[in-house]
């Protein structure tokens, strides 16, 4: 089964849902959970924040300094989108090289 966390905006999210023929779960509308978090954290560190999007660029830096699920959790646009999740593997962006390894 295949589950796609990202924003429904997003015009990335939109393709990948598209390409993969699976629901995508609106990280805005349905918050995800501190073991969610704490799972692609494990799994992506330091990349998963999206340090290029507006919504950092709006934050100052005591926001900035803070622990990066509490930061995710308080602003999930925050998130590099999409994270695929497909038979409990898990893929961030939706690069190439992911692209290569889904799409069949």
């Amino acid at each position: 089964m295949t589950k796609l966390y990202g924003i429904k905006t997003c015009d990335t999210c939109r393709t990948a849902v598209k390409a993969l023929g699976c629901d995508l779960i609106d990280v805005r509308a349905t918050p995800l959970g501190r073991a969610e978090l704490e799972r692609f954290h494990t799994r992506f560190g330091a990349a998963l924040v999206n340090t290029r999007s507006t919504t950092w660029r709006g934050l100052d830096e005591a926001e900035r300094s803070r622990d990066p699920l509490d930061l995710l959790a308080a602003h999930p646009t925050l998130m590099k989108r999409p994270v695929i999740e497909v038979d409990g593997e898990l893929y961030l962006g939706w690069g190439k090289d992911v692209q290569t390894a889904l799409v069949r």
